[in-house]
């Protein structure tokens, strides 16, 4: 962060009231975590269900922070340098959209229910071929997420690519009045959170929001393959960009397309000319996200030879499709997050991926846990997965988790073989059986929602397989 807020103006930007401060000094730092409390930071003190910022405000000032930002329950104003404030949340975001304003640098902001991750990490790849960029790292696509990134920028960053997550109606709303994007892409509409917004088309307007900060100028891409968005072509009141690859009217299209087990080569008419593109990952779905790259390289007029260097480094990050050989098998653990779309995507990277020892007998294994925050449509679609599973030549699928018997019951109910087909509660059930169930020179997916922790299973497995 640079030093170029000070106390007074963080106290203003979040309507805050300065206690035993002096005013004058610059902010070094803004924090959330007292255990990254560097010299000059200002600590904001957060209150959570299982957690209390307060409780460490002492010690962040003992740790070096010049104040602390706290609410009205705050205890000990009168002995601390303090930021009064009504709710830390909100101040939080204030004193982030005041940063963000003293930067004059362009932003993209990415949200969606499948994929926005990977597209922010394709983006984020063809961006810094032609620029410094800054990205949004992990998971920091939230309330607190956001703003902490948004600390991070730099005078040396000619770029930012933010994305912004969601669960309710007025999330991204908040996260993208602070990001400022001239750029907003939405990768899709699928079914991720419908247990608190009810409908795709309220999980439509929810992604809509990202509009709400978009600069007057700026531009919208948008998956002309998805239903939900291909209907927002033509009405919003900003130049709009569409890509696909089954949409023909859509503004670049992804042709040819040829899969390998490492890569999948793809074409795409940019200027009259036909440009060719790798993506060095498995995956028709990492098409989709080097498509949306490709759109942002455009419109940032960079070099067609840049955006096509940066597609083929683009590299997934975290717990997404990592791809790793143990003595008798191959895993892939794709464990971050699962919804229907993502599943089909899982199981099609599945179907590619070569096993140890391809002179072998090779049988492909899914192991797939609960799609959570489904409400009312999990068990259909659960059982829709299991249907998937049919159709991509699996030798063996093992069901974990609540949901499991509704995607057995797809499974069977499709025609799967029942006697390959395992069900189980918990991951320690699992456990206690897969080293049994498994075949030398398997090929093995974990793929459910974080909440499943299915990479426990997979850690399992390697360390008894050595």
């Amino acid at each position: 962060m640079e030093k170029i807020l000070t106390l007074k103006r963080l106290a203003d930007a979040c309507k805050g009231k300065l206690l035993n401060c002096n005013e004058d000094i610059f902010a070094a730092d803004i924090v959330t975590d007292s255990r990254k409390i560097v010299d000059g930071a200002v600590f904001v003190a957060l209150r959570g269900d299982k957690f209390d910022g307060h409780n460490f405000a002492a010690q962040a000032i003992a740790g070096g922070a010049v104040c602390c930002v706290v609410d009205k329950e705050f205890d000990n104003i009168s002995s601390l340098p303090v930021i009064l404030v009504n709710d830390t949340y909100a101040a939080l975001r204030d004193m982030a959209a005041c940063y963000r304003s003293m930067f004059s640098l362009p932003s993209v902001a990415i949200t969606g229910s499948v994929g926005k991750t990977s597209t922010k990490d394709m983006v984020a790849s063809v961006l810094v071929q032609h620029c410094k960029a800054l990205k949004t790292e992990g998971n920091f696509n939230n309330e607190i997420g956001l703003p902490l990134t948004v600390f991070r920028l730099g005078a040396e960053d000619k770029i930012a690519i933010f994305e912004m997550g969601m669960s309710a109606f007025g999330e991204i709303s908040r996260l993208t009045r602070i990001a400022a994007p001239e750029v907003a892409i939405i990768t899709n509409i699928g079914y991720s959170h419908i247990e608190h917004l009810g409908s795709q088309q309220n999980i439509l307007k929810a992604k809509l929001e990202i509009l709400e900060g978009l600069t007057p100028s700026g531009t919208v891409i948008l998956n002309g393959d998805d239903m939900h968005l291909k209907g927002v072509i033509g009405t919003l009141p900003y130049e709009t960009l569409s890509y696909g690859i089954e949409n023909k009217d859509c503004d670049i299209i992804a042709q040819n397309i040829k899969k390998f087990p490492d890569r999948t080569e793809f074409e795409v008419v940019i200027d009259s000319k036909i440009e060719k593109f790798v993506v060095n990952v498995p995956g028709l779905h990492h098409v989709y996200n080097a498509l949306a790259a490709i759109l942002t390289g455009i419109i940032y007029s960079m070099p067609v030879s840049k955006i096509v260097e940066g597609v083929a480094a683009f590299r997934p990050s975290g717990m997404r499709q990592s791809i790793a050989e143990l003595k008798d098998f191959v895993i892939i653990k794709d464990c971050y997050n699962a919804s229907p779309t993502s599943m089909k995507s899982g199981l099609e990277v599945l179907s590619v991926t070569p096993p140890k020892n391809s002179a072998e007998p090779c049988r492909r294994v899914a192991v797939l846990g609960d799609m959570l925050e489904l409400g009312d449509f999990s068990e259909e679609a659960h059982m829709n997965v299991g249907g998937l599973c049919c159709g991509y030549d699996l030798g063996c699928l093992i069901a974990v988790g609540k949901n499991a018997e509704f995607v057995a019951k797809g499974a069977i109910e499709n025609g799967f073989n029942s006697s390959e087909l395992y069900v189980f509660y918990d991951n320690n059930a699992a456990k206690a059986h897969i080293m049994d169930i498994l075949n030398p020179n398997d090929v093995i997916l974990f793929k459910g929602s974080r909440g499943m922790r299915l990479e426990e299973i997979a850690d399992f497995i390697a360390e008894n397989n050595q």
